[in-house]
């Protein structure tokens, strides 16, 4: 590929679809690109690195507003950003540590719960007997979206 590339011709690439691209574009993730004298969008060959650097954050748990303050602080220091790269895939390890242990936890109420032979949620729920942990199932952390 050399030179300018048309939205299509990215998006295929980067195996992404254009509204993807177009999206990524309007939340400021990637640079608005220049346009052709007839309107189409033209991009540099670099946007299809980015988009496959985002999708392979997105692959590894980042959300759009993390990987986007990433890409904005290796901008600003000219791709050399110190500790930041390995401060968020840090505390993004520590995130998802704790999501492993609460699906650990709640595997484990799964499977005692089917072992017991729970049929009726209520009644399980009012005997002294029940293996599902029902205080401390109302006590993990909401899940987030990303």
């Amino acid at each position: 590929m050399t030179g300018m590339l048309r939205a299509g011709r990215v998006a295929e690439a980067a195996g992404v679809n254009v509204e993807t691209l177009r999206y990524y574009e309007r939340r400021g993730i990637i640079d608005e690109p220049d346009r052709s004298p007839g309107g189409h969008r033209l991009y540099p060959e670099t946007t299809v690195t980015t988009l496959r650097m985002i999708k392979a954050a997105q692959n590894l748990g980042f959300t759009l507003d993390e990987i986007a303050e990433l890409l904005e602080a290796a901008h600003r220091h000219h791709g050399r950003v110190r500790g930041g790269l390995q401060a968020r895939t840090e505390a993004k390890l520590t995130e998802v540590e704790q999501k492993i242990a609460d699906l650990q936890t709640i595997r484990s109420s799964l499977l005692a719960a089917r072992d017991a032979g729970c049929e009726d949620l209520a009644r399980c729920a009012e005997s002294d007997d029940c293996p599902i942990p029902f205080v401390t199932i109302g006590q993990l952390p909401a899940a987030t979206s990303s």
